[in-house]
């Protein structure tokens, strides 16, 4: 940790006030006086919540029916093969599936053409909307795998016991259930949301370069623009910000799971 994590994490740090002009502070200076750099920032956890919110949903279902309702073993394991299978495809060439689904001929524009829904190819590749959608579709397994490892470790005779002193299944889910899977929920929402603020290769393909993020901006800077000092200080200013958020969250929910 201390080698591969917290001397980088420094030299990021001290390089970020070292402009080539000017005092330590121009970087933080410009970058707080600036609003670009604001909306980009909020753009990025914009994404990252979405995408956050609906691998949740999606995870959870997948998860609660994995080890409650599928019964036979076989189906277990090839559902569960099948969530995870991506994660040894790369980024890129999920990314680029993406874009056959969801092009002006693609998979999708083409079926909903053929069953009337539309009457011309809808733009679906290059929004905010495919960029979220990919991101969910990169991020769902590891949700998938927090989320059933809790789920695993809940016994059964708990949720039993609750039916049998009269509740329902909604009563059992958010009194019993729920709660005991709460420590996944965090775990993988907290996964979940720092890969997609963190995340480069999905948002630059599937946003054709018309939607900016802070991990592009900050590429830009390093590779683009060869300011290393600049590009530092959004580093700093992206890893503040999402501790900030994470920490908000984190209190909230201990407030709420007291």
């Amino acid at each position: 940790m201390t080698l591969f994590f917290v001397i980088p994490l420094l030299m990021v740090f001290i390089t970020s006030f070292q402009p080539p002009q000017g005092n330590a502070l121009k970087n933080y200076e410009e970058v707080a006086g600036d609003v670009y750099f604001w909306r980009v920032l909020l753009n990025t956890f914009r994404i990252s919540l979405w995408v956050t919110l609906i691998t949740f949903i999606m995870g959870y279902i997948l998860s609660y029916s994995l080890n409650f309702h599928l019964k036979r073993p076989v189906i277990r394991r090839l559902v569960y093969i099948s969530a995870v299978l991506p994660l040894f495809v790369s980024n890129i060439v999920r990314s680029f599936g993406w874009i056959v689904l969801l092009g002006r001929e693609g998979l999708i524009n083409d079926t909903m053409i053929s069953l009337g829904v539309f009457s011309a190819p809808v733009q679906l590749l290059y929004t905010d909307g495919s960029v979220i959608v990919t991101l969910s579709y990169v991020m769902l397994p590891f949700m998938i795998l927090t989320l059933n490892s809790v789920f695993q470790n809940i016994n059964p005779s708990l949720i039993d016991a609750s039916r049998d002193l009269g509740a329902g299944p909604l009563v059992t889910f958010f009194k019993v259930t729920f709660p005991l899977s709460l420590p996944g929920v965090v775990a993988g929402s907290l996964i979940v949301f720092t890969l997609s603020v963190s995340a480069y290769v999905t948002p630059s393909v599937m946003s054709g370069g018309r939607l900016m993020v802070m991990p592009i901006l900050i590429y830009d800077y390093y590779m683009v623009e060869l300011d290393f000092s600049m590009g530092a200080a959004l580093a700093m200013m992206l890893l503040l910000a999402s501790i900030s958020i994470i920490s908000v969250y984190l209190f909230i929910l201990k407030r709420y799971t007291r």
